[in-house]
């Protein structure tokens, strides 16, 4: 979502990491730049000013006049503050004393609000927790039908009475979590196309029956302002404590992220970075505005790593890698770990430095589909021993992958480049790389 906002701020602070000195009439000037990028990226013109005098009362004096790298130091202001902007450290879940923990979900009509039910439950189910869905959408056709599925993919079970009301569905929701021993209620409630006063009233009805521990907010980020607008007004009706922002991974320019915090007073506690159940993270400010500024998100990657790369399969590669004997099949599998870890580029602009280094470079998932394909032609003898991969295989494999003989070629060219690489650094540089790879491989065909 921030490529446009992170490459806008890269090229502000190529500028002013150059001066030597910098004024406060410098300083000042520079801030306006900042603000005018801000606005570009569809942040909240209230929010971008009250920012930004924050961060000129600490830049302009003696802080930032007097240092040694004045540069510097007006970056790491801009950090410091854009942290506290994001709300400062990732804020976990409140537990109820009494079971079920119920969370209610609001928001619009179209936010993602019933699929970020599903992606919560899974989020909670892996960390140990028996989590229960509700239906308690019964306006929207088909809404029960819906969660329903959601349930299925992400392996949950859902509470629905079709044809009933809100209120008592939420109750006896409730009421079945307590009975079977789910520590956990996700409540899937109404939305509208716009806010009106029948589903405030019926949402608060819902809130005083069941009592939530959290109220979260689901907000689509590519709405913008409207989503900052909405996030406000749902505070002052119906009084969220979060914030839960969908399709953090589109194209959008990032205006609501960095605005909704401010406006509505509740911090961002979770994102969804994708399509699959999986693709949901915790929403950790420091993290996010390291990734805004370009400086990447290290501790998120190797979460990321540690969730996909199984310890026992880890060792195994490592004592091949010592001995030379990595295979084919060994580099599939590796291909498989990273597929787990999400979209490529949205792990590449964790890597301090990857964004800026691959501009202008696409980065297409579609490549590693086809790197995958093409071992997958392979037969097993054929991935264990690669050499033997002469004319006639490469194109029966090429013909099985429906890839060129070139694409074959050229991932057989890779993966012994890479043995010589290893044979060369005689594995004792591997054990540090998620998974036991080296960094950059495996290599999509180009």
């Amino acid at each position: 979502m921030f490529g446009e906002l992170q490459e806008k701020l890269d090229g502000f602070f190529s500028k002013i990491k150059s001066r030597g000195k910098l004024t406060e009439d410098d300083v000042r000037a520079a801030l306006r730049e900042v603000r005018r990028i801000l606005l570009e990226a569809d942040v909240n013109f209230r929010v971008a000013r009250s920012f930004l005098n924050r961060v000129e009362e600490r830049a302009v004096g003696r802080e930032v006049t007097k240092s040694v790298t004045p540069g510097q130091q007006v970056i790491k202001i801009l950090h410091d503050e854009l942290v506290g902007l994001l709300g400062g450290s990732f804020r976990p879940l409140k537990r109820s004393k009494q079971t079920p923990t119920v969370l209610m979900m609001v928001g619009l009509q179209g936010s993602g609000k019933t699929t970020t039910g599903g992606k919560l439950g899974r989020y909670l189910a892996k960390r140990g927790m028996r989590p229960m869905l509700a239906a308690c959408d019964l306006q929207r056709p088909a809404a029960v039908d819906q969660l329903e599925r959601v349930g299925e993919q992400a392996d949950l079970p859902v509470f629905a009475v079709r044809g009933g009301e809100p209120v008592m569905v939420a109750e006896q929701a409730a009421e079945h979590a307590r009975a079977h021993g789910y520590d956990t209620l996700i409540v899937d409630t109404a939305g509208r196309l716009h806010i009106d006063e029948p589903l405030m009233e019926e949402l608060n009805r819902i809130r005083e029956r069941i009592r939530p521990a959290e109220i979260l907010f689901v907000a689509d980020s590519m709405t913008g302002q409207d989503a900052v607008n909405s996030a406000q007004a749902f505070t002052e009706r119906l009084g969220i404590s979060g914030v839960v922002l969908t399709k953090l991974d589109g194209d959008a320019r990032g205006g609501a992220a960095l605005s909704v915090r401010e406006v509505s007073g509740v911090p961002i506690r979770f994102a969804g970075v994708g399509e699959k159940l999986d693709e949901f993270e915790e929403f950790h400010p420091g993290r996010m505005a390291d990734r805004i500024l370009g400086m990447g998100d290290v501790v998120s990657f190797v979460e990321k790593a540690q969730e996909a790369v199984d310890a026992g399969d880890a060792l195994k590669l490592a004592k091949k890698l010592k001995e030379q004997q990595f295979d084919l099949e060994d580099f599939l599998a590796q291909l498989h770990q990273l597929k787990k870890m999400g979209p490529l580029e949205g792990l590449m602009k964790m890597i301090p430095g990857a964004n800026k280094a691959m501009q202008g470079m696409e980065i297409q998932e579609d490549e590693l589909k086809r790197t995958e394909a093409i071992i997958l032609s392979m037969t097993p003898e054929e991935r264990r021993k690669p050499n033997i991969i002469r004319g006639s295989r490469r194109k029966r494999i090429a013909a099985g992958s429906g890839t060129r003989v070139q694409d074959v070629n050229r991932l057989l060219n890779q993966y012994q480049q890479m043995k010589k690489m290893m044979k060369q650094m005689g594995g004792r540089k591997m054990k540090g790389m998620p998974g036991g790879m080296p960094k950059g491989m495996p290599f999509p065909p180009s």
